[in-house]
Formats: structure tokens, C-alpha cells, sequence
């Protein structure tokens, strides 16, 4: 079969679905670790059996811990613009209309795990716009190779299970492209065949004029796409799970400790075989005629090791993912105010690094939107936790220096849209208290005689 013209719509088809298979191949393997679903610890073959429901007790997630810590302190506030006019307001109509408030969040998490998520603006039927979060499992996006970060194709893959058929479109700056095929067997290639839809033009025009798609990437490099959360620790989530499996294991064997008995003989049945003397449960007493007869036990197993062995793991996934220890631990031991904004300080940095990147996909889909950057700022929520007492005794300090008070409702937490609606509260607030002041001043304005005969 001959091979498409190279940038054809079927040589990008073809090329974007053969790397999409790939990456959702290896970033499976994190959904799988964020959703709990570890490989269970390594036994012998033969111990697999018996062990299995210990096994799968096994696991304990904190690579989901890791991950909804980060993506937990991402969100988008509103959009701040530098020209006049109601610009800020218009995107932030437009982000709710969309529903972005859940759906960047959905965007957010994907992106930690996998290291990719997109947003699409596509045409509303009625106008304006409509942005929905695409799952990187589905939608891959290639830039130019002579042109950094501008984006030449993408592909949207997912399966119709109405039709059971695998549709794909595929996105140039100047068309659009649809094709299906019947859901390929397992390992085989899609037989793929135009998609025609009633109304459109097969190839039709893409109005936007650009690949419309912001991919939120979190931490990409200059060569690397964005990368998973959990890259650097699925490995210590794996020895965390072996140390539980091995206690666990041990508190089934020690649950009871060994009982010893000497001094005492072993009756035996009618084939002569020994018959064990005794029926042993926590409930029940060893009772011997014999009277040189001796009970004890073996000591019960020491699970210390494997506590601390746990524990030590866990600090590594802190320390590698810049996540707070007592997050992951779960215990407070009395920590100041300044030891727990410490514990967290590498975790903010991280949030504001990761942020620049998401905001770039964040600008683009904006602007895609018809919003310029000086129209569509992003507006992030604080990552950092204050006290309400700490953070007024700071505003109050900042107010003495003569900061601007929208600065500091700022500062305080409020969105663009809060501080917009204080600012007109106190504007009508200082015209109603004018108003008062000019009648306390002059009195009430004189009204005009009524109208009649005047008496000479």
C-alpha cells in the first residue's frame, strides 16, 4: 500500500496516531499508580496463592497523596486586563460558561499524572466559543521543528461505542479532517476510511485558523515533553508495598507465637501415630497429669524494622516531590506556625514553577478564544495557607506604606471579580456620603411656589 504524501491529512493521521499509542502505553502505567492499582510485591510462585489477599492489602497510595497535593493548590482565580473596557469580565463569563472552574481542575490532575492535558476551543453553535478539557490519552498535539511551540497538527482519537467504530479527526491550521474504522483487534492497525457527517464538507475550514488546542504541560523540558508527578517515585511506592506485604506476612505467622511444651508424653492413635496433645486458641488452657511437664513460648516477631523501614521510604517520596512529610505521615508533633510554613515552602516553589508552564497553555487557549494576552492575564488563587490574624496584621502593615487598597484585597485572597464589586460598593458609598454632606451644608434645595392668583 503506498505511503501518504508527507503532511498530508492521512500522513498526519497516521504519524500522530502512532505516537499517541505510544505515549498512552507509558502513561498508563501512572494512571494505574494513582488510581491504586500497584503491581503486587514479588513472592515466590508457589506463595503467591496463599498470600494474595495479604498482597492486595498491601497497598498503600501515596503517589495519590503526592499528586492531589500539588494539583489541590492550582486554581484559577479569574483574568486580570490592561486595556480598558470590560475585557477581564468577558473571559471570565466565558470561563464559567464553560464550566473551566471543575474543568481546569480535571486538566490540572490529568496533566500531574500523565504530563500532558489540553483544552480545546472550538465554535459554539450560538455563538462565541465553547473549551472543553481533552484527556492527553486521546489527543496529542506536534509543533513545528523549525518553529518552537507552534503547533503544526493534532489528532482527537477516541471509540464510538454506539457505532463500536474508532474515529479520529484531524486538526491543521487551515482544515479539519474526520476519518473512522472498525475497532481494530488487539495489536492491529486501524483500517481508516473518511468520516462523512451530514452538513459538512469533508476537509472543512478550520474558521480559528490555528491547531485549537492549549496543551498544559507540567514540567516539560527544551527537548522533552511534560513529564508525570510520579516518574521519580513509583519505584519507592513499590518497595513501600513489599515492606507492608513482608509485616503483614509476618503478623499472620507470629499472630500467635509458638507454644513449647517438654516433660509430658504424646499419646498416639490406633495406628500408632502421635496425636497432637493439645488444641491451642487464646480462649483455652494447657492442662498436664504429667509432673515434670513445662509449657512456654517463642518470642513474639519484632515488626519494628519494618515499621521504620516504611517510614524511611516515605520521607524519600517527601523529599523527591517537594511534599510536605506530615502530609504523607499523617502526624503533628508540636510544630510551630514557622517549622510548618517551612515544611511547605518546597511545595509552593514547586506550585509557582509548575504554574508557568500551565499558564502558557492557559494564555493560548484564551487567546484562541479571541482574547489577547493583555485581555486574558491569568489570576491564580494564593497557594500559600495563612492565619486570618497573620495575614490582616500584614495588610494592615502594607496599608501604613501607602499601598493601593485593591492591591491588598488582592493580596488577601479576593478574585478580580470580588475586588471590581468592593470597588463599586465603596464608590457608591463616598457619592451617598457626598450627597449627605452637601444637604447637611445648604439644606434641602428650595421648591417652586404653586401656581395661582397673586393678591395685589
Amino acid at each position: 500500500m503506498p505511503q501518504p504524501a508527507v503532511e498530508s491529512p492521512e500522513w498526519w493521521r497516521d504519524r500522530l496516531y502512532e505516537k499517541l499509542s505510544k505515549r498512552s502505553g507509558d502513561t498508563e502505567v501512572f494512571d494505574a499508580y494513582y488510581e491504586c492499582e500497584h503491581p503486587l510485591p514479588h513472592l515466590h510462585e508457589k506463595a503467591r496463592a496463599p498470600f494474595r489477599r495479604l498482597l492486595k492489602m498491601s497497598r498503600a497510595n501515596y503517589c495519590e497523596l503526592v499528586v492531589d497535593a500539588f494539583v489541590g493548590r492550582l486554581e484559577v482565580a479569574g483574568f486580570q486586563s490592561d486595556v480598558e473596557g470590560d475585557a477581564d469580565q468577558a473571559a471570565w463569563r466565558l470561563w464559567q460558561e464553560n464550566n473551566l472552574d471543575g474543568g481546569s481542575q480535571l486538566a490540572f490532575l490529568e496533566a500531574a499524572i500523565h504530563g500532558t492535558a489540553y483544552l480545546m476551543v472550538s465554535p459554539a453553535s450560538g455563538g462565541g466559543f465553547r473549551i472543553t478539557p481533552e484527556h492527553p490519552t486521546q489527543v496529542i498535539v506536534e509543533y513545528r521543528p523549525d518553529a518552537s511551540g507552534v503547533p503544526a497538527a493534532a489528532l482527537k482519537l477516541w471509540l464510538d461505542d454506539w457505532t463500536a467504530k474508532l474515529c479520529c479527526t484531524v486538526y491543521l491550521p487551515d482544515r479539519i479532517y474526520k476519518f473512522e474504522a472498525p475497532e481494530p483487534k488487539a495489536g492491529g492497525r486501524p483500517r481508516w476510511s473518511r468520516r462523512e457527517v451530514t452538513g459538512e464538507e469533508w476537509g472543512g475550514t478550520n474558521v480559528l485558523g490555528e491547531v485549537p488546542f492549549g496543551e498544559l504541560a507540567n514540567r516539560p523540558r527544551m527537548l522533552k515533553p511534560g513529564a508525570s508527578e510520579l516518574r521519580s517515585v513509583t519505584g519507592i511506592q513499590d518497595r513501600i508495598n513489599k515492606t507492608i506485604s513482608d509485616r503483614m506476612m509476618t503478623q499472620e505467622a507470629a499472630a500467635f507465637p509458638q507454644k513449647w511444651a517438654t516433660g509430658m508424653e504424646i499419646p498416639l492413635d490406633d495406628n500408632g501415630q502421635e496425636i497432637e496433645p493439645f488444641d491451642v486458641a487464646v480462649n483455652k488452657i494447657l492442662i498436664a497429669e504429667d509432673a515434670g511437664a513445662k509449657f512456654g513460648q517463642f518470642a513474639a516477631a519484632d515488626l519494628s524494622g519494618y515499621l521504620k523501614a516504611k517510614v524511611e521510604d516515605v520521607h524519600d517520596i517527601a523529599a523527591i516531590t517537594s511534599t510536605p512529610p506530615h502530609y504523607l505521615l499523617g502526624s503533628l508533633v508540636n510544630l510551630s506556625a514557622e517549622a510548618l510554613k517551612a515544611a511547605e515552602a518546597g511545595l509552593i516553589h514547586k506550585i509557582y514553577q509548575r504554574r508557568r508552564f500551565l499558564e502558557e497553555g492557559l494564555e493560548r487557549t484564551m487567546r484562541l478564544a479571541g482574547f489577547a494576552s493583555s485581555q486574558a492575564r491569568i489570576v491564580w488563587k494564593s497557594p500559600e495557607w495563612r492565619t486570618e490574624g497573620e495575614l490582616v496584621d500584614a495588610l494592615v502593615k502594607m496599608g501604613s506604606l501607602g499601598v493601593p487598597r485593591e492591591v491588598l484585597w488582592e493580596r488577601w485572597g479576593a478574585t478580580p471579580q470580588e475586588i471590581e464589586r468592593w470597588r463599586k460598593l465603596g464608590e457608591d458609598a463616598l457619592d451617598r456620603a457626598l450627597a449627605g454632606d452637601v444637604a447637611a451644608e445648604y439644606g434641602p434645595k428650595p421648591t417652586a411656589p404653586a401656581s395661582g392668583p397673586v393678591e395685589g
